[in-house]
């Protein structure tokens, strides 16, 4: 079967896979990384998959069970020839990244957890701006249940939650 695309060479698809990682910041999901190496219709998932093996073989990038990093020694790798891949391939790869990268950037930015105690059940939710923390709350739980149930509204809504708090206090 002939594949379309520009992309048909292992070396290629291995400086694909760097070119991507080096743009994120932070660990990537092993799914959310392959479909950002689809880019190009020319990798084929097995080429893509022993690729990615040889890679975190060589130490180019650090393999975790929550996914792949890439390594100092794959970004300085990467930085010297990823001008080899053709504009097309790098385009589309960065107009996929965006996305990804901000949701990381965010999810970086926000905390929640909880902790359990002989006191109870305690919550931390903070939230940073990208320079310093700029809410740092802490409140005892009814149970660990609503410790979670906290965490998860917390993480998907922070910004507002930061909101609301600021005007009910500044009332």
């Amino acid at each position: 079967m002939e594949r379309h695309g520009f992309i048909h060479e292992k070396l290629d698809i291995k400086i694909l896979i760097l070119f991507i990682l080096r743009r994120l910041p932070g660990e990537v999901d092993p799914h959310t990384l392959a479909e950002l190496c689809q880019c190009d219709e020319g990798i084929g998932y097995f080429d893509y998959s022993d690729c990615l093996a040889e890679l975190v073989e060589t130490d180019h990038i650090s393999e975790s069970p929550d996914g792949y990093t890439i390594t100092e020694k794959g970004a300085r790798n990467a930085d010297t020839v990823e001008s080899s891949l053709p504009y097309s391939v790098r385009s589309k790869a960065l107009k996929l990244i965006a996305p990804v990268e901000e949701k990381m950037r965010r999810a970086a930015m926000i905390t929640a957890k909880h902790n359990i105690s002989d006191d109870g059940c305690f919550v931390q939710l903070a939230m940073s701006d990208g320079k310093g923390e700029i809410i740092n709350l802490s409140f005892l739980c009814a149970d660990e249940e609503q410790a979670k149930k906290i965490e998860k509204n917390f993480r998907r809504d922070a910004e507002n939650y930061y909101l609301k708090i600021a005007e009910l206090l500044s009332k």
